[in-house]
């Protein structure tokens, strides 16, 4: 296969191979945390490939030992103050607002305005994940078409501990089915890959050192298909999500994400209920931890 490479100092990198556009998430030292940086990349990359002719399949990977763990609510790069140029809607600039229309105004736009357009893709999205692939990073994957995951690979929603009705991007029961839905949120436990795969979460599941090889295998194969048949059955498919109440039941859930953080706001140290990236790594990894101030 050819190769026509890209390569980007910044959060997102960007390479196209043959027929396959590779966009890879870049911040493994912090497991390939979402702040707004890589968020806004990781749409001008989807719109590359959208507009590249060349381009018949997205891959969607993450560097390093983990796929992504969710939004940034603690490095040193955390920008959700900052201004962005809005790309996903028409909600007003967020960094100079307070409260509930400062923190509703970035989620549209950031996660469930960006979420909803890179779901409507007109190319096939193949997510590939090995690591964690936790909160924030489910709504990356979920809005891929296929998922391909690595034995080791796992998957959870834990922000019901911080009194939050799962993500932004409320997907939960159209990629599992409800009592499975429940259980991942009630409890916050990982999923595995191989759970996952058997609730039809994920399409495939292969060792670590195969996970390159077989996307690019089943890319290519997807690549031979005629485009605007890929486009047409892609918008089928989603169509009939929306008919079972997607797109609805996202606007719905949204609603109730932003009461949990404005009770928090009132009743607990912050937004997120006190529970930091420290506090919610020891819960996961079930060891009890004291909720320190947190980052977001």
């Amino acid at each position: 296969m050819s190769a026509a490479r890209n390569a980007s100092s910044g959060p997102v990198r960007y390479e196209r191979q043959g027929p396959v556009a590779l966009v890879t998430m870049d911040r493994p030292d912090y497991r390939n945390a979402q702040n707004s940086a890589l968020t806004y990349a990781l749409d001008r990359a989807f719109y590359r490939a959208a507009d590249d002719d060349e381009v018949k399949v997205v891959v969607l990977a993450g560097a390093g030992k983990h796929f992504s763990a969710g939004h940034d609510i603690g490095t040193p790069e955390r920008d959700a103050h900052l201004p962005f140029d809005r790309k996903a809607g028409l909600w007003w600039d967020h960094s100079d607002k307070e409260g509930a229309e400062s923190r509703y105004a970035r989620e549209s736009e950031v996660y469930l305005g960006m979420c909803r357009r890179w779901r409507e893709l007109p190319k096939p999205v193949i997510a590939a994940v090995q690591g964690a692939c936790v909160a924030g990073g489910l709504m990356l994957a979920w809005v891929c078409d296929l998922i391909v995951a690595t034995e080791d690979a796992f998957f959870a929603d834990p922000v019901v501990r911080m009194g939050i009705p799962g993500v932004e991007y409320f997907a939960h029961p159209w990629v599992m089915p409800p009592r499975i839905a429940k259980e991942f949120l009630f409890t916050g436990d990982r999923m595995s890959a191989r759970r996952a795969y058997e609730v039809g979460m994920v399409n495939r599941v292969v060792p670590r050192e195969q996970l390159q090889e077989s996307v690019r295998e089943l890319a290519l194969r997807i690549a031979e298909m005629p485009r605007l048949g890929l486009a047409l059955t892609k918008r089928a498919v989603n169509q009939a999500e929306d008919l079972q109440g997607l797109h609805t039941g996202l606007d719905s859930v949204f609603g109730l994400h932003h009461v949990a953080h404005a009770h928090n706001a009132e009743v607990a140290r912050d937004s997120l209920g006190g529970m930091d990236i420290r506090a919610m790594r020891h819960h996961a990894e079930g060891r009890p931890s004291s909720p320190g101030k947190a980052s977001g």
